[in-house]
């Protein structure tokens, strides 16, 4: 009997500690030692060139859960080259959360300078102002293309920027203001020197909160540029440019991956000089352009596809109404494959500040048209077959509407010698003298293109990249493709042996297309660099240029440097 009850009793106790288990187990944990865990994300704004006011909404790419994928599958247009005249030492600025504050310095041959200051500060946990300076340029004796003679040539930049951005709940405000200065001279050919002076405001706002399902951007920036034009056989006046840049973005989400999305792009420029040719034609015109963009966005985990169309209206001057096609689509498979397609286009607005970037050294003598990308369809293929390996294929097709070309003109004119500087025309006595200056013209262009870039990281020990693209270009007049590229090949590799010292050497190559049996020197820049970290948040760092001392252009009839080096001191506070 005794034993019954022992083995009812231990059969009962089992069962109460089982039920009071499951009732822990239920119940939820004591709240008194919850904790809250607020995460931060480091504010790292982009402050942008006072000549590229931050206008382009922020570009979501889809990411791969089970390995990382890069849709680095955009294509740079063929207008982006000829590149940048002056090829300065850009480290990777890396600005850690500790250490808001960077400094960077530097000097070389030909007077090279590279100056960078850049802080933010972090006013509260919802205000953020960045304040930047940049100075970069040169100083130097550089020889002529086709002539012993030479010219002491100097360009310089500078650029100062102020971004504060606050963050309310649900929507981020932006304000800005940016300013550039560019001085230089112009070839002993066309003398004279040249000066951009641009400044701009920006306000800007953006929703912020992805449970909503209605997101939008919206900004407007008020730009003014100023073109000196100090040409003594030229305009030899001054040109100002007001644009009023408005943009916006609505975003309504059908579901969580997919959105139906409107974008609206205005510009209104605004020119102070009425500057004419001699057929009465003027060179800038008044005008408003303004771009519409619908498009259709899934984003999944095989496909990204994005499929609308570019609506183009102008007032004031050129086409009035042109619409091009707005579709991507990727399809992602087995982790780390990825097959695209594109068919883009839009107009790219031939402001000052464009002009500047093509070439700065023009004076434009014939009316300044808005370049029109028709199309740019292309198909590729990425591929990584192992960890930090990828393999990329591509080809395609690009027209473009009065597309910009470089054309050295001659004007001739009676030149008195004693009224030099003065902007005025000698008497009639004086001799008849050529003088010869730098034109954009226009024309209709088109070519087929097809590349591969390879590239290979292994930690951050090595990064190694290699690209080339080939382009077959045809004109309706054929002597404005003499600058274009008709190969482009770039090599990249950078070394960290140690963790102090970073290593790179790097070769780009831009063969021209051959017009009618002519064809302009090849771009052939063998670069090197290498940065030391001497103690911690100071570095030294060196870059040397044109290493193999070749002669070519960037810009027609304006030479580069030679052999050139700069080196400096970086510091992070």
């Amino acid at each position: 009997m005794k034993r019954t009850l022992y083995i009812a009793g231990g059969f009962t106790l089992a069962f109460l500690m089982q039920s009071n288990l499951q009732a822990q187990n239920t119940q939820p944990k004591d709240t008194t030692m919850n904790r809250t865990v607020v995460v931060e994300q480091e504010y790292n704004p982009d402050i942008l060139d006072a000549s590229k006011v931050n206008v382009l909404p922020k570009v979501e790419e889809p990411t791969v859960s089970k390995k990382e994928v890069e849709y680095a599958t955009t294509f740079f247009p063929a207008t982006s080259i000829p590149a940048d005249l002056m090829r300065p030492y850009v480290g990777t600025e890396v600005q850690p959360g500790s250490k808001p504050g960077y400094i960077r310095a530097g000097y070389g041959n030909y007077g090279n300078l590279d100056l960078l200051a850049n802080y933010l500060f972090r006013l509260s946990g919802r205000d953020k102002l960045n304040v930047r300076f940049q100075m970069d340029g040169m100083d130097g004796k550089l020889t002529m293309p086709e002539a012993d003679t030479k010219w002491n040539a100097y360009y310089y930049r500078t650029r100062a920027n102020i971004d504060y951005i606050h963050q309310f709940n649900k929507v981020d405000f932006n304000i800005a203001a940016n300013f550039g200065l560019s001085n230089f001279n112009l070839s002993p050919v066309q003398p004279g020197k040249q000066k951009f002076t641009s400044g701009d405001f920006h306000l800007g706002v953006k929703s912020t909160d992805e449970n909503y399902p209605i997101q939008f951007e919206a900004e407007t920036n008020l730009m003014m540029y100023n073109r000196q034009n100090n040409n003594t056989f030229f305009f030899n006046d001054k040109v100002g440019e007001t644009q009023v840049h408005t943009k916006g973005l609505i975003s309504g989400a059908i579901s969580d991956e997919q959105s139906i999305n409107i974008g609206l792009d205005m510009r209104n420029l605004i020119y102070n000089k009425d500057l004419k040719l001699a057929d009465d034609l003027q060179v800038y015109e008044n005008r408003t352009a303004l771009a519409l963009n619908p498009y259709y966005k899934l984003n999944s985990d095989s496909w990204n596809l994005r499929a609308g169309a570019n609506v183009d209206l102008s007032f004031g001057s050129g086409k009035s109404f042109r619409v091009s096609p707005d579709i991507t689509a990727q399809y992602i498979f087995s982790d780390s494959y990825v097959l695209y397609a594109q068919a883009t286009g839009g107009k790219l607005v031939n402001d000052f500040r464009r002009l500047e970037t093509i070439c700065p050294y023009a004076l434009p003598a014939a009316p300044i048209l808005d370049t029109y990308e028709q199309l740019n369809a292309a198909i590729g293929f990425k591929a990584s077959p192992y960890p930090g390996l990828w393999i990329n294929l591509y080809g395609g097709y690009q027209d473009l509407k009065d597309d910009f070309f470089e054309v050295q003109e001659e004007t001739f004119v009676n030149y008195d010698p004693s009224l030099a500087g003065d902007g005025q025309e000698g008497n009639s006595s004086s001799p008849v003298t050529a003088h010869q200056y730098l034109n954009l013209e226009f024309s209709n262009a088109n070519n087929f293109y097809a590349g591969m870039k390879i590239s290979y990281e292994y930690k951050d020990l090595i990064a190694l990249s290699a690209a080339g693209t080939y382009r077959n270009w045809d004109a309706k007049e054929k002597y404005s493709l003499y600058m274009k590229p008709a190969c482009e090949i770039n090599f990249s590799a950078d070394f960290r042996p140690i963790t102090e010292l970073n290593i790179n050497l790097g070769y780009d190559y831009i063969g021209r297309t051959k017009v009618e049996g002519i064809k302009a020197a090849a771009v052939s820049d063998l670069h090197a660099g290498a940065s030391y970290n001497v103690f911690k948040g100071v570095s030294v760092y060196a870059r040397i240029n044109n290493i193999l001392n070749k002669k070519y252009q960037y810009y027609l009839g304006y030479p580069t440097e030679g052999l050139n080096f700069l080196g400096g001191l970086s510091f992070s506070f």
